[in-house]
């Protein structure tokens, strides 16, 4: 696995670069040699946040932490992630993504604004994205942490929105022509 590591408010110290490198190396069991894992450590105030990004073949695997100490951060993350590609195994190689970055082996076995009544867009993204299925992108949303995800459904070829609802069940939007 090749690490690029970054800080930010933070220098990134030979004693943060092996513990990052030596946590998130147990990953390497999972992923292919050739796999980059795009680290960015931060510090505000007493907050230490590490978030950790592997690009694979058909999305992302992301996870982010807080704590008051960096190592414990770097801890906290790699069992989230490992967590992640334990429960999302089977899905990950799903009919379309041909298994990517994964080794053989792992294979078969928002800001608000403070004034009330004010809208304010505090960021903006802007990303492609490529024909999925409904149950692909649930997947991705998972591995990313969010409670959305939009995505082009590979069936109908139109711009979707899958969602986590309050139940923990899952839901999809559509438009209506």
């Amino acid at each position: 696995m090749k690490f690029i590591i970054i800080g930010k408010n933070l220098d990134v110290t030979p004693g943060l670069k092996e513990a990052v490198e030596n946590k998130l190396g147990k990953l390497e069991r999972y992923f292919t040699p050739d796999t980059e894992v795009y680290v960015t450590m931060s510090v505000q105030r007493e907050r230490q946040k590490i978030e950790v990004t592997i690009p694979v073949k058909g999305g992302l695997i992301r996870s982010e932490e807080v704590s008051t100490d960096m190592y414990v951060s770097i801890d906290l993350v790699e069992e989230i992630i490992e967590r992640q590609l334990r429960k999302y195994k089977n899905k990950l190689i799903a009919r379309h993504q041909e298994g990517g970055n994964f080794k053989q082996e792992f294979i078969e076995q928002d800001d608000v604004s403070e004034d009330e009544g004010e809208i304010r867009i505090v960021r903006t993204k802007k990303f492609g994205f490529k024909p999925m299925y409904p149950e692909d992108a649930c997947v991705q949303m998972e591995l990313l942490g969010h409670d959305f995800f939009v995505f082009r459904n590979a069936e109908t070829d139109e711009v979707n929105v899958v969602y986590r609802r309050k139940n923990g069940t899952f839901g999809l939007i559509e438009p209506e022509c």
